[in-house]
């Protein structure tokens, strides 16, 4: 059976809300990737998706300067 920390791991990413706000990456996630964000309060989100899909957001936030890990 997998770990589900893995899997949660896999199919999500939480950042502090005011990440998404700089240069409107919210919109770009949501045009370009299959994911759903969410308000998680407290001024963080979650971004929500299939495990490819997490990836390559998870990439293209990279390559924007944004540090997830």
């Amino acid at each position: 059976m997998p770990d589900p920390a893995r899997l949660r791991d896999s199919t999500q990413i939480v950042l502090p809300r005011e990440i998404l706000e700089i240069e409107d990456l919210e919109s770009q996630l949501e045009e370009q990737f299959t994911v759903t964000i969410f308000d998680e309060g407290e001024g963080y989100c979650r971004i929500i998706g299939s495990p490819v899909e997490i990836k390559a957001a998870s990439d293209f936030l990279v390559r924007q300067g944004v540090s997830v890990s």
